[in-house]
């Protein structure tokens, strides 16, 4: 299975957290924020947004690795070691 398959197939699941700006869901490959708002647009300010809303979900994100994936359900920010 690809790394969009298994994406898409975990933001079928409930979400583990939900913040302001994403709704948070755990894949076989790290942790996914995905934006709640529609045709969000990638930037340096949209990343750190999800990295300070990561703490409020109890989520220290900020020595992982990133990666920015388009689903059908919108942008998400794939965390992940």
């Amino acid at each position: 299975m690809s790394t969009q398959e298994l994406l898409e197939h975990s933001l079928q699941e409930p979400a583990i957290g939900d913040t302001a700006k994403f709704l948070w869901h755990a894949t076989p490959i790290g942790i996914a924020a995905l934006s709640k708002k529609e045709g969000s647009r990638l930037s340096e300010a949209f990343y750190e947004d999800a990295i300070k809303e990561g703490l409020e979900v109890g989520l220290d994100l900020t020595r992982e690795e990133r990666e920015s994936h388009y689903s059908k359900k919108g942008l998400v920010i794939l965390f992940y070691s």
